[in-house]
């Protein structure tokens, strides 16, 4: 268990695989590589992290202009003539170089202006609703995995090597392999049809909200449950390596509960690498929540964000790209900075 998958976790936790595959020391965590303190150390990370989401929001306004068609045509309506379609275009601003539109739309950024939608809505009234609604489901999934997979990581750990530590590591490695799509099927056909017990679609009340707590539940699971597999996982590697710290075998040897060197000696030395794990699952469970809103009808950003790519609606896209990599930013940041404490780095 404390094999390649030790080794991978202690590289994500540690800032990157490239030095440990050159059987180097891996680089301190981020924050000690910026060998800032206090205010500097959190500029730089916020420059940081802006840069990259300027990039990636770049790439979306690119990818969207090498579809096919524009949000012109996609939203015309049946018989427009030519010229009709050159007045729309003119007013979308489509006929403006891709550079230039995209300057614009990055300028009203700052401000809270997310553009308008092709069809004349402002992109920011047409998230008001339903991101809220993808925060509140992706941030229940994130807490399930946590809790879960720290649970798991430490039961297992407990007796390395016995049945349980086996058991919980195969149930891992097979769950993390399953796509949300396969395991929110699964969930409706055992919870919904066979057995009733939960619905499976979700019902809106006035405010647009899930009508009932019921209806999240397996939503929530089926986020949760592959991203459980992948933290048991990181969380198991992490106290396996730090099982072989010199202060935890003398632990070991002075006689303390095995629970007391859990809890007191490895998960704090282990806690870096756990951060970094659910840090990265916040992507994957934002990412995932698209399919899974679908599925389940679920009032979300998943069905703006399908009708914006039928539209070639470049703002609206970028729109929710913008919203959810603020998101994951700041988780990204809150990891850094439980990175650095427990590293005893400042921040």
């Amino acid at each position: 268990m404390a094999g390649p998958l030790s080794r991978t976790a202690q590289q994500t936790a540690n800032g990157g695989p490239a030095d440990a595959v050159a059987g180097l020391p891996a680089p301190p965590p981020l924050l000690g590589r910026l060998r800032l303190s206090g205010p500097l150390a959190l500029l730089a990370l916020l420059v940081r992290r802006a840069l990259l989401l300027a990039v990636l929001l770049a790439t979306v306004f690119a990818a969207v202009e090498l579809l096919p068609g524009d949000a012109a045509t996609a939203t015309s309506e049946r018989g427009e003539s030519a010229a009709d379609l050159a007045q729309r275009r003119a007013l979308l601003g489509l006929d403006q170089p891709l550079l230039s539109r995209f300057t614009d739309w990055m300028t009203g950024l700052p401000t809270g202006d997310l553009g308008t939608s092709a069809r004349g809505v402002p992109v920011a009234e047409l998230l008001a609703k339903p991101f809220p609604n993808t925060v509140l489901l992706g941030g229940l999934a994130l807490l399930v995995t946590l809790l879960a997979s720290l649970a798991l990581g430490c039961w297992a750990a407990l007796k390395p090597g016995g049945k349980t530590d086996r058991a919980v590591s195969s149930t891992a490695t097979g769950v993390l392999a399953l796509p949300e799509f396969v395991v929110a099927v699964a969930l409706v056909l055992v919870f919904a049809l066979w057995t009733d017990w939960l619905p499976a679609v979700t019902l809106t009340g006035a405010d647009g909200s899930p009508a009932s707590w019921r209806m999240l539940v397996l939503p929530v699971l089926a986020l949760a449950i592959p991203q459980i597999g992948w933290n048991t996982r990181i969380v198991r590697a992490a106290l396996a390596d730090e099982a072989k710290a010199p202060h935890v075998e003398t632990a070991v040897i002075d006689g303390l509960p095995r629970h007391r060197v859990l809890t007191h000696h490895l998960l704090p030395g282990a806690l870096p690498t756990i951060a970094a794990g659910i840090a990265t699952s916040t992507g994957m469970l934002l990412g995932g929540a698209v399919v899974v809103e679908t599925i389940f009808n679920y009032p979300g950003i998943g069905s703006v964000l399908a009708g914006a790519v039928t539209d070639r609606d470049s703002p609206v896209i970028a729109g929710v790209v913008a919203v959810t990599g603020a998101v994951i930013t700041g988780v990204l940041l809150l990891a850094d900075f439980v990175r650095a404490w427990a590293s005893g780095g400042r921040v």
